[in-house]
């Protein structure tokens, strides 16, 4: 019996030597650890000291039992200079006034922990004058409490909080503390820092925000930072005032436009002015190093000096003491302080507002209000005419619908451009990665291509029309342009769409095109886009020849009417596609990464060239004709205006009418009487119709 009592008394020493061994923790001497927690004061350190063991370092790591420590865990432990804990990941509570009174600590470290709630080191009163703080990898820590860092330390602080969980900073987190640097890296949930978080509180002059998710920064107590580091924060979409940071001298951000608004507002922002300077209004060339009194031509910063330090500016001797050499008035030419900001300005993003020309900005308003109004009028007569909807008028409702997209796409760029003019760069984020970059981009390629479907296919059915002209059963008929369309708007709205879904992007350039050729898909999809348009002025080009060759032709059936329209349609249609050359030509070389032509210069083109035929078209195709006047006087008509006009209009159609109906009767003899008698009335309404589309 007492044999298997030693044995087992022996397997639980044994195991819990062991499982000691394994989680890696062993009890610093100056602490007492019982159960799940641990206590280290200036009792324990006695005890320590008594026993022959002096500490200035104290570290907690590789525990898998400790749960707690408990309130003045860490108190009056007067030699105690660092404080380590860490991977103890069952950690959850840290007491209040945990860190009681160590003047002599200047670093703690608190890393890979399960707190929940930001520890207290509110009563730490350390007298060292570089502290260093490190509180990271704690992924359950969700927020920085009011008057966090209050009691620390009366000296400047570099505090590490970077990659936890932290969600929110509260207003005067960091009231009373000085602080150098402030690291909130990687807290990737990061989306708020309230706008008092640093009132009461000098500094930073470090402050980096890279890799969260913040939408914006604190308008204010930015004043002190220098240095600003916010890379890959891809939702920090615009910056604070730019005035309340005054000091700023480095730079270091996500996306090019917002270096563009620092530089603009560096090179006109004022400086104070020292009176004793003569002109009292100068500043020397930086590049002259010969004209600097009492200065350093090198602005850049390091990362690893305090920022506010006052090693620069006093000068230690031993028979003089701390004695200024520094004199102000003697520094009658002081330098600009440079801005250095990372990334620059690239070729898609240019530091310009959107339309970049001042002629331009004119130019896109008197576009887009002919081309909303004047489509508009086209809609609204020929949605309200009473004639029978016949095939080219079903297109040129498409048509026009087509060309009002560009028309309310312009509108969009132009209203933009208008509200930031000379800050674009501001706000060039929030549009360009907005809903609204993404719609106006949306309109812009369906209304786009659409347009060129719709001119291609009205080119078809006037060759095809024109081809067969006495042959009526073989022309296109309604439901069959109505197949043709459905097809082409699946077409288009797939092309608009693609970019929204990844391939390619409307977020490349201010305005809202599909201009992303990085991976192979999206410069196939701007390829194909381009070869479609260059397929179809093919296609014109090669209808209107045959249209040409069969009107010309001596043997084949002429008519006015169709001779009419095709010239018309001619002209219309190679309007629109020369317009177009040139952005096919420049848009095909850049899609092989071979570009010809700068953005900038670009602009003039999509202002000019892309929906200048958007305004004209309405006109050329349907205010221009007998058929849209007549619809228009007899809409004014049922409106009480223009009721003389509209009656003469009515007259004359009767007329044409009963014009071509005797014209008919007349050549209907012999044999073929009944074979013409039976295309007679279909025949004379296609003729009344397209007589009057001329």
């Amino acid at each position: 019996m007492w044999t298997s009592l030693s044995v087992f008394l022996f397997l639980s020493v044994l195991f819990l030597y062991g499982w000691q061994c394994a989680s890696g923790f062993v009890c610093p001497r100056i602490c007492r650890c019982i159960s799940n927690t641990i206590r280290c004061n200036n009792v324990t350190e006695g005890s320590a000291l008594m026993m022959g063991h002096r500490h200035k370092r104290l570290e907690i790591a590789q525990s898998v039992t400790l749960e707690t420590i408990e309130t003045l865990a860490f108190n009056n432990l007067f030699n105690l200079s660092e404080i380590s804990i860490q991977n103890t990941r069952n950690l959850m509570h840290i007491g209040t006034r945990t860190f009681n009174n160590l003047p002599k600590l200047h670093y703690l470290s608190i890393s890979n922990t399960g707190i929940t709630v930001f520890p207290d080191i509110t009563s730490i009163n350390s007298l060292e004058s570089e502290f260093i703080l490190d509180i990271y990898d704690n992924l359950y820590l969700l927020e920085i409490p009011p008057n966090a860092f209050n009691g620390l330390t009366n000296e400047y602080v570099t505090m590490n909080l970077y990659n936890n969980g932290i969600r929110e900073i509260h207003d005067h987190a960091f009231n009373g503390t000085k602080i150098d640097k402030l690291l909130l890296k990687n807290n990737r949930n990061l989306r708020v820092i309230h706008g008092d978080a640093f009132k009461g509180a000098t500094g930073p002059g470090v402050l980096d925000v890279s890799a969260t998710a913040l939408t914006k920064l604190p308008p204010q107590g930015l004043e002190s930072v220098r240095v600003l580091l916010a890379q890959s924060a891809y939702g920090l979409k615009s910056l604070p005032p730019l005035q309340g940071l005054w000091s700023l001298r480095e730079a270091h951000l996500t996306y090019n436009s917002h270096c563009c608004a620092l530089l603009t507002w560096n090179t006109h922002r004022d400086f104070p002015i020292n009176p004793a300077w003569p002109n009292g209004s100068t500043y020397c060339d930086d590049s002259d190093p010969s004209r600097v009194i009492g200065g350093s031509a090198d602005t850049t910063l390091a990362m690893n000096v305090p920022f506010f330090s006052d090693v620069d500016l006093f000068v230690k001797d031993e028979g003089f003491g701390d004695v200024n050499f520094h004199y102000p008035e003697l520094d009658f030419c002081p330098t600009r302080p440079t801005l250095l900001c990372i990334p620059e300005a690239d070729a898609f993003n240019p530091c310009e507002d959107i339309a970049g020309f001042s002629f331009l900005r004119v130019a896109i308003w008197f576009i887009n209000i002919l081309a909303i109004a004047g489509n508009l009028t086209v809609l609204l007569v020929f949605f309200t005419s009473r004639n029978k909807l016949m095939v080219p008028r079903f297109l040129m409702c498409h048509l026009a619908f087509a060309d009002l997209c560009i028309g309310i796409y312009l509108m969009m760029i132009a209203t933009v451009d208008l509200r930031t003019r000379g800050f674009y760069s501001q706000h060039a984020i929030e549009w360009q990665t907005g809903p609204g970059c993404s719609a106006a981009g949306f309109l812009s390629v369906f209304g786009g291509e659409l347009s060129v479907y719709t001119l291609s296919t009205i080119t078809l059915e006037r060759w095809h029309t024109i081809t067969n002209a006495l042959q009526v059963e073989r022309r296109l008929v309604l439901t069959q342009a109505a197949s043709i369309m459905a097809a082409g708007w699946l077409i288009c709205l797939g092309m608009g769409m693609l970019p929204l879904v990844g391939v390619s992007s409307y977020t490349k350039v201010s305005m809202c095109l599909p201009m992303d050729i990085e991976t192979p898909l999206a410069q196939a999809f701007i390829i194909i886009i381009l070869l479609f348009n260059v397929g179809a002025f093919i296609v014109v080009c090669v209808c209107y020849a045959l249209i040409y060759l069969a009107v010309k032709n001596p043997e084949f059936p002429r008519r006015s009417a169709d001779t009419k329209i095709a010239k018309r349609m001619a002209v219309l249609i190679f309007t629109d596609f020369l317009c177009m050359a040139p952005i096919s030509f420049f848009a095909i070389s850049a899609a092989f990464k071979v570009p010809l032509i700068t953005v900038t210069n670009s602009k003039i083109l999509l202002v000019l060239f892309f929906p200048i035929n958007s305004c004209a078209n309405p006109f050329l195709y349907a205010i221009f004709t007998k058929a849209f006047r007549k619809d228009a006087y007899q809409l004014m008509s049922a409106m009480g205006c223009c009721k003389s006009k509209a009656s003469v209009y009515r007259m004359k159609a009767h007329c044409s009418e009963n014009t071509l109906k005797s014209n008919l009767k007349s050549k209907n003899n012999g044999s073929q009487m009944g074979m013409r008698l039976s295309a007679k009335p279909q025949q004379s309404q296609h003729l009344k119709q397209e007589g009057e589309l001329t």
